[in-house]
């Protein structure tokens, strides 16, 4: 099945207790494609650069089979830019700079040869863009999924609630379905963001796991102990992508899959914290993807007597 990705392709410069970068590849769309390129063939890139952006780096993404027709590259132009400095506990971060450029006025085209896709994954943009997108594919895909924040939970809340009502899966973390419910218990915070539209909720939880809501049906996913954590950036687009790219190759969309879906977009996230930006993402083998599912499967698994 085909997948479609819209969001930021950007530069990034990080710093953490562990060590800092110049400007790495970064952005939503990079960390969803990257983690898809595991599972789908069909995988399609919505997304605007600046002039200033290397070829070196849409190579990279193209050696993986991403599909870059959709990559607008603004001549004159520069790149969506963010900066950022990571605590000790890991979990809070400042924003040092945050320079939107190109993406300040990005304009998602949609190919021709894109018309059609079964699977949509609207990366962290504004609500007005990812609505966009939905009004300029020919026919709804079989499953949109979407990922939000509390900037557009602040700013925009009308327009994100009119997006909600289109979608399938919304995916956000703790704090942000507090805010966009109202409500401090998840379970109940669930209830009432589905009812505003999505029929499947994914409330992250960082270091603690991820809670997947669809009616009265609640699965829990752990988070993988690590030994060490270089780098959250991307963790949480990488996770999305993890769990479409998997829906998409299993083509099932029971209750019961998404939970192995959830299992693998967890999974694909460990991988991602593991190094700075998306590096670690860029080199897995087959081998260690599923390694690692079985490290989860142990973590969770236990017998009644």
């Amino acid at each position: 099945m085909s997948l479609l990705t819209v969001g930021s392709v950007a530069f990034d410069k990080i710093e953490t207790p562990f060590g800092k970068t110049d400007k790495i590849i970064g952005g939503a769309a990079t960390f969803i494609t990257l983690t898809a390129s595991y599972f789908v063939k069909e995988n399609n890139l919505v997304a605007v650069v600046g002039e200033d952006f290397p070829q070196g780096m849409i190579d990279v993404l193209e050696s993986h089979g991403v599909n870059t027709e959709g990559l607008e590259i603004v001549q004159g132009g520069k790149t969506f830019f963010w900066s950022g400095l990571y605590h000790n506990d890991m979990n809070s971060r400042d924003s040092l700079e945050t320079q939107l450029n190109v993406m300040g006025e990005f304009d998602p085209k949609i190919p021709e040869s894109y018309q059609g896709c079964q699977y949509l994954m609207l990366g962290n943009t504004s609500p007005e863009i990812q609505m966009l997108v939905l009004t300029r594919l020919h026919n709804r895909p079989k499953f949109v999924m979407v990922d939000t924040m509390n900037l557009w939970i602040n700013i925009a809340n009308g327009d994100l609630k009119e997006l909600l009502k289109q979608v399938d899966c919304l995916t956000i973390n703790d704090e942000e379905a507090r805010m966009l419910s109202g409500d401090y218990s998840l379970r109940r915070a669930a209830k009432t963001i589905m009812a505003m539209g999505p029929k499947t909720l994914i409330i992250k939880k960082g270091e603690h796991g991820a809670l997947l809501f669809q009616d009265d049906n609640i699965f829990f996913c752990p988070a993988l102990p690590l030994e060490e954590v270089f780098d959250p950036t991307g963790a949480g687009d990488t996770f999305a992508g993890g769990f479409i790219a998997y829906l998409a190759q299993t083509d099932d969309l029971s209750f019961e899959n998404m939970k192995r879906a959830i299992i693998y977009g967890s999974a694909m996230a460990s991988f991602c914290v593991e190094k700075f930006g998306s590096e670690r993402i860029q080199n897995l083998t087959t081998e260690e993807i599923n390694d690692r599912i079985n490290e989860f499967k142990k973590l969770a698994s236990f017998n009644l007597q």
